[in-house]
């Protein structure tokens, strides 16, 4: 079975728009148990299959942090029809980016999304039309202004897409927001490469905004595009394909950080 997520594990695991583009060159596999559960030992919630330990790709096993998020891998692989479908398991795939390439390197993750601190989503504003300027700071003023003020990370604007160099200390005090545990800073990864921003993400986890909430904030631009100039279908296909992620990795946030 491991074979089947090597082929959608891409330059970056944590890439989902590669596993997909990856994911329609593999051939479909046959389902080969009975059935999925989960077993609670020392590493964790292992999923199973025909009481067999699931391995990722690189032969560890697959374990998650709770029984929720276990149940849930678990639910995916029950839930697969004669032909295995690795890009309608989510939480599959996410899992195995964990297990194999952010337990060993939370830093390098954390410092990865702390990149998007220095030219975030929510710093780049439209100079007009005037609905558009208002309907970004409706979505993003308030995420600017809360990481100010719970974060003391103060931040500077700007108007269009000339790059400006964000304070050091606003970097520093945002990062130092970001969670240490490999499963919650991957999950925030996912919502800052998908969304392009860090901010947002935070926001997630903090629960400052839901996850539709932060979803929408983050299409605001393309949004507007699709009210004026109607739905290219190719964009909307690859925004469903980046929404099944999304959800799962904020699931994953959920599940983790419920009173955060």
């Amino acid at each position: 079975m491991r074979e089947l997520f090597d082929e959608v594990a891409g330059q970056s695991r944590l890439d989902p728009e590669e596993a997909v583009r990856r994911t329609t060159r593999s051939p479909r596999r046959k389902r080969f148990y009975t059935k999925a559960g989960v077993v609670e030992g020392p590493g964790g919630f292992a999923i199973t299959l025909d009481d067999r330990p699931v391995r990722t790709p690189s032969g560890r096993a697959l374990a998650a942090p709770t029984r929720a998020i276990a149940d849930a891998i678990a639910a995916e692989w029950e839930a697969q029809p004669e032909f295995i479908d690795p890009m309608s398991m989510p939480m599959t795939r996410f899992a195995n980016s964990v297990v194999d390439a952010v337990v060993d390197r939370v830093d390098a993750v954390t410092d990865d999304v702390a990149k998007y601190l220095g030219s975030d989503l929510l710093f780049y504003r439209a100079g007009y039309p005037e609905a558009l300027v208002a309907r970004e700071a409706a979505h993003w003023d308030p995420i600017v202004f809360w990481a100010a003020e719970a974060l003391g990370a103060h931040f500077i604007l700007a108007e269009g897409i000339v790059h400006v160099r964000q304070p050091e200390p606003a970097i520093a005090a945002a990062r130092a927001a970001l969670p240490g545990d490999p499963w919650s800073i991957a999950a925030v990864h996912v919502v800052t490469t998908l969304t392009g921003s860090a901010l947002l993400a935070l926001a997630l986890l903090r629960g400052v905004r839901d996850a539709d909430q932060v979803w929408n904030a983050a299409h605001v631009d393309e949004g507007w595009n699709i009210e004026q100039w109607g739905v290219d279908e190719e964009v909307a296909a690859r925004r469903r394909a980046r929404l099944v992620d999304f959800a799962a990795a904020a699931g994953i946030i959920g599940a983790l950080n419920p009173a955060t």
